[in-house]
């Protein structure tokens, strides 16, 4: 219902955060639903749900509504919410009632005490509801309401009757933060005839008084990024800046920006990312350190020790980025932070906290005294125990405490216990598939066999760690596979049903035929087969199977040792469980490497390159696979995918060092630009050519075609994986799954797999079956990414858990599934190619060698 709304194109989570909260469902219950009146006991508030028919089929106010009133309907959320949509409906009634709100305005509330307005980024209060009494009408929040509390108040301009149904979107808001201060942005005034670049925080929704804003929430927690350029705005009908809060070094008093940040409940952080604009050429630089007091409950003092962090500047790239500040695992309930200058502006677009709450339990140590009272709480509020004065000391206390304590800490032993013997357990029962899984492939030599592939090592999972920098978690039933069986029956098998076909063996080593697998097994929902793909380093490896360890010396690798004093840090651009991948400038590199290396022209200016280095905590095992990938990764060599250079393996941390493109990643390349035409060239604005396109789809398929003539299986292929230099050169990579800014692109079950679904073939997802062929499926969604210049996420109009039904779909074939649309730039012939790599039966899918000769006429060469 109501799906056509869907259409438009957000940024930010608001894209990835509009599940139904419960209206319709029941989840939230008749008692959270609540209204100032009612016209009768029929139409009360807990038949105000959408797509429902209880009672009379909606809530209604109580009497005619007047222009002047304000009735409403409430709804208890439960907990801080990110609510992005609100649907609404009249009274049916099985054609029965015609009554219906024309217009509404928005009412919350996070603390169910005061009450705010919501506006929409124009000013806006009121938003258009329903024009029948059957149709729901769908409404994106722009910006959206953090809130625990919602009131939809119905607004009429002549006395009316109006009924209404509702559902509201979003989901849970696990940052905790309920509110910020700062000083107020300002305004940069430039060049006479210019317009004033306006830099406040336009939809703070807090007090607003002697230039300080406090109490609210805004801009810095909306969902919506910064481009690199402060002046382009994400907004239409906006003025330049506006995505942006700014400040001019000086007009303070000082040379820093004070902010406090207020949340719902004691929580440990571990770091707090700040997205900064860097156009350094107009005096705009990210902050040169930042200083952060913690205070544990509002009423206490701030802590005297604070966290300190010293940021790395960057004079060469005007991307604006995201800071990470460590703080270290400190509890608090508000924060402090002071933002140093590093030039004339400081302008930032978003903050967001990396937390959990403070431990599962909230031991209260009592005073000698106090009443020997412990109480134990889940840490929701600050727990206090009332002062009892004049009472005496009967001695008692310390043997209080003393037994308290011993119990605790045997209970603390107990739980080790439990846990070890189940982790114990776990391991014994996988050893078997461990050990099928493990296949051979063979490459260039009969004795070079090796497999990159994370051993399935537990991850480490703590409430203290989100898995993305704020992409909120699906609804609870699709965090439990058995919720995702039971959707799709016929996949509900035992594991061992899928033996034939599943795992990761390459389509030469497979044991039975595509046909054969499909028709003597069903197969099943394989998130409880398929280990993390995420590397060390949190780059997606190359599937290649079996090395032995000790097989593996230094004279494997086939790069040398390159000096690691030379290498200089600019910024992280990405992250995995044991690994980092930095962007560094190498020293002499081209000097090092001598003639024929494959570095971008510098035009005088230092080399870019990305190294993966190796954290210290490492294990045993994510250090052999470092090792293992460095060997795999310095025998390729082709064109089209990204080289490793050098090595840093004589101490440590272990690194590799690979080409990195100026130019950053094809996704963010096509989408920052326009087709060619003659409004693109007499505006100046960026734009790419059909030509242009097309030979970025023979490169990667060039690529694909080496990587396939070893066996190689990419597993992750898509935009945000192929970098591109200034002559338009592409080389394939593996770094898009351990970057923030594509976190959206990922599916995480249970922490255990992060899966880029939206772009897997039907048997990797229900089977785990990665293959040449599935990389080929990728390939045809890299080609629709390409021709839509990247302006939208495959399948954007369904949610993570209807593109994995929608994987079902194909495996029954019935023609019920859903294909992506013809991008309109796209010639017919090559959608139809695409259409032919997105083949339900593996075997009728083409080769890479088959699509490179398909699309390679095309190119002027």
């Amino acid at each position: 219902y109501g799906c056509c709304t869907f259409l438009m194109i957000i940024d930010g989570p608001q894209a990835h955060c509009r599940y139904p909260l419960g209206m319709e469902d029941g989840r939230i219950k008749d008692h959270d639903i609540t209204a100032s009146s009612q016209w009768y006991e029929t139409t009360g508030p807990q038949y105000a749900r959408l797509n429902r028919e209880e009672g009379d089929g909606a809530w209604c106010p109580a009497g005619l509504l007047q222009p002047s009133d304000t009735q409403y309907l409430q709804v208890d959320l439960g907990q801080l919410t990110f609510l992005t949509v609100v649907g609404t409906q009249g009274r049916y009634a099985r054609n029965s009632g015609n009554e219906f709100a024309r217009m509404y305005r928005l009412n919350y509330s996070r603390d169910g005490l005061l009450w705010k307005s919501w506006k929409n980024r124009l000013g806006d209060k009121i938003m258009k509801a329903n024009d029948n009494s059957y149709a729901s009408v769908i409404k994106d929040l722009h910006p959206p309401v953090i809130s625990r509390f919602i009131r939809l108040i119905p607004v009429t301009q002549v006395p009316n009757t109006v009924c209404m149904r509702v559902e509201l979107y979003g989901c849970p808001w696990h940052d905790g933060l309920i509110s910020y201060s700062s000083p107020e942005g300002q305004q940069m005034y430039s060049s006479p005839g210019y317009p004033i670049v306006s830099l406040n925080d336009s939809t703070y929704d807090g007090v607003h008084e002697r230039r300080k804003l406090s109490g609210g929430l805004g801009q810095l927690t909306d969902g919506v990024i910064g481009q690199d350029d402060f002046l382009v705005t994400r907004q239409y009908h906006v003025w330049q800046g506006y995505d942006y809060v700014g400040w001019k070094n000086g007009s303070l008093g000082s040379g820093h920006v004070e902010m406090e940040f207020v949340f719902d409940k004691q929580r440990n952080f571990t770091s707090m990312k700040v997205h900064c604009n860097n156009m350094f050429q107009s005096g705009v630089k990210i902050f040169s350190s930042v200083s952060c007091s913690f205070k544990p409950r509002l009423l206490a003092n701030w802590e005297a020790e604070p966290a300190e962090f010293h940021t790395v500047l960057d004079d060469r790239n005007p991307s604006a980025r995201y800071v990470t500040v460590p703080l270290g695992r400190r509890t608090a309930k508000a924060l402090r932070c002071r933002f140093t200058f590093a030039d004339m502006w400081m302008m930032f677009s978003e903050i967001s906290f990396q937390s959990g709450e403070k431990g599962r339990w909230v031991n209260t140590v009592i005073p000698t005294q106090m009443t020997p009272v412990v109480t134990s709480a889940w840490p929701n509020e600050e727990t206090t125990n009332p002062s009892v004065e004049g009472q005496p000391d009967n001695g008692n206390t310390p043997v209080l405490i003393g037994c308290l304590v011993t119990i605790i800490l045997l209970l603390v032993v107990i739980i080790f216990l439990i846990l070890r013997c189940q982790y114990v357990c776990k391991v014994l029962e996988k050893a078997p598939r461990r050990i099928l899984e493990e296949v051979t492939v063979r490459l260039s030599s009969s004795s070079d066999t090796v497999i990159l592939q994370t051993p399935p090592v537990p991850p480490r999972v703590s409430q203290m760690d989100p898995p993305y920098e704020r992409i909120f978690l699906l609804d609870p039933q699709y965090q439990d596979p058995a919720a995702l069986r039971n959707k799709l029956p016929e996949l509900s098998q035992s594991a061992e049903a899928s033996a034939c076909g599943g795992g990761y063996a390459e389509p030469d080593v497979t044991q039975c035929t595509p046909h054969q697998c499909f028709h003597n097994s069903v197969p099943h929902y394989a998130e409880t087969d398929i280990v993390s793909l995420q590397g060390v380093t949190g780059s997606n490896m190359y599937a290649v199977p079996a090395l032995t360890v000790d097989s593996l010396t230094r004279k494997d690798i086939s790069v040398a040792e390159f000096p690691r004093h030379r290498l200089f840090f600019r910024e992280k651009l990405g992250e995995g469980q044991f690994g980092e991948v930095h962007l560094c400038e190498a020293e002499g590199l081209p000097e090092f490497l001598g003639e024929g290396a494959p570095l971008p022209d510098r035009d005088g200016r230092s080399v870019l390159v990305a190294v993966k280095q190796l954290r210290a905590d490492a294990t045993n095992n994510a250090r052999n696979d470092f090792l293992k990938e460095i060997k795999i990764m310095s025998r390729l060599n082709d064109p089209n995918i990204i080289q490793l250079l050098c090595v840093c393996v004589s101490s440590d941390p272990l690194c590799m060092v690979t080409e990195y493109m100026e130019n950053g990643d094809l996704n963010m390349f096509l989408s920052q630009r326009e087709m060619e035409s003659t409004l693109t060239h007499a505006n100046n604005i960026p734009s790419v050519s059909l030509s242009d396109l097309l030979h970025m789809s023979v490169q990667i398929s060039s690529g694909m075609r080496y990587l396939a003539s070893l066996n190689f299986v990419h597993r992750d292929l898509a935009t945000r994986n192929c970098l591109l230099d200034r002559r338009l050169t592409i080389k394939i990579a593996d770094f898009g799954m351990s970057r923030n800014l594509y976190s959206s692109d990922y599916y995480r079950i249970q922490g255990r797999a992060v899966l880029p679904i939206r772009w897997m073939a039907w048997e990797s997802i229900l089977l785990g079956k990665f293959t040449t062929a599935s990389d080929v499926w990728a390939f045809g969604v890299t080609l629709w990414e390409i021709f839509t210049l990247c302006k939208e996420q495959p399948y954007s109009l369904l949610s993570d858990e209807q593109v994995i039904e929608n994987t079902g779909e194909f495996f029954r074939n019935q023609g019920r599934q859903i294909f992506l649309f013809p991008p309109p730039l796209c010639p017919s012939s090559l959608f139809e190619l695409m259409m032919r790599c997105w083949d339900r039966d593996i075997a009728d899918r083409p080769t890479f060698e088959g699509l490179y000769q398909a699309l390679r006429p095309h190119v002027a060469l």
